[in-house]
């Protein structure tokens, strides 16, 4: 069984002026009904504004609140806070912790939105208004869920406000393998950077992966993942740097669950990144994505 989080507040209307398109979010679960696999629903609450401000400045977190974003900032977010970005954005965080606590209770479980792991301390970015990967990875280990959390960014864009945010941390591991020369142009430094060049496929991709993944498993141990699952490492992505083909991130996906589960440590997969003209084949992408890895865990 696949446990998917997902709210209809997570699908917002685009914003005047902006090229983000949030109605994939909602495509990933016409995508999943549309592939006849068996899954069952859980709608997040919104993840309490404290553990929001125990990761970012209270004064950004304010202004997203009272949809006072100032134009700087809008500009780095890439879209302006609405009513209706302001309350996806406060509920993206509680679908992450969700997950995660499915996860310890089933082995795996996807939040159908997250992985905005641009978002720093006192701005968005990169199309993310809050991290929910740091503010969800805080909260477990604040309320005592796990110890030890590896935060695994297989995005094709470096997760530098993930880096960023819980830098220093003996308690959380930031792993990120990314494409070097793509946004963002100055990288943060994560527990563990691997930045790949151009064109990178599939065979070199995942000599990487088989190569690094094990050993920071068993170096630091974690009790809880949390897997940044963007499907732009594609080749098709139009924000894509990388050359992955549909059998490679298929092989990434399921190698990550595999590695997991042979160590019986639960993960919980967040969207990510996915960008192209055809919005559904992007959401069969991220479907395909939840398929496997609940395949894997089974």
């Amino acid at each position: 069984m696949l446990h998917v989080v997902h709210h209809p507040a997570y699908v917002s209307p685009a914003t005047d002026g902006g090229r983000f398109r949030f109605d994939k979010y909602g495509l990933v679960m016409d995508a999943l009904r549309e592939s006849g696999v068996n899954f069952q629903t859980v709608e997040p609450v919104s993840m309490p504004r404290a553990w929001i401000e125990a990761v970012h400045d209270p004064a950004y977190v304010a202004e997203v609140m009272t949809l006072t974003v100032p134009p700087g900032k809008t500009r780095r977010i890439g879209f302006a806070v609405t009513e209706r970005v302001m309350r996806r954005s406060m509920l993206s965080p509680g679908g992450t912790w969700a997950a995660a606590k499915l996860a310890m209770v089933h082995g795996y479980a996807a939040n159908a939105a997250g992985g905005s792991h641009h978002a720093l301390r006192d701005t968005g970015a990169g199309y993310c208004v809050f991290n929910d990967l740091a503010i969800a990875a805080n909260r477990l280990i604040a309320e005592g869920d796990a110890a030890r959390i590896l935060i695994l960014d297989l995005d094709v864009h470096q997760g530098d406000g993930t880096a960023s945010l819980l830098a220093g941390r003996g308690d959380i591991f930031t792993l990120s393998i990314h494409a070097e020369k793509n946004f963002p142009v100055r990288k943060a430094r994560s527990t563990l950077d691997i930045g790949l060049e151009d064109g990178t496929g599939d065979d070199a991709y995942l000599m990487v992966l088989t190569d690094v993944l094990p050993r920071v498993l068993d170096d630091f141990a974690p009790d809880l993942i949390l897997y940044q699952a963007g499907v732009d490492p594609h080749g098709e992505d139009r924000l894509g740097r990388l050359a992955l083909s549909d059998a490679g991130l298929e092989a990434r996906d399921r190698f990550v669950m595999r590695q997991a589960r042979a160590r019986g440590v639960p993960l919980a997969s967040t969207m990510g990144g996915g960008y192209g003209e055809d919005r559904m084949a992007i959401a069969r992408r991220h479907a395909a994505c939840m398929i496997r890895l609940a395949e894997e865990a089974a």
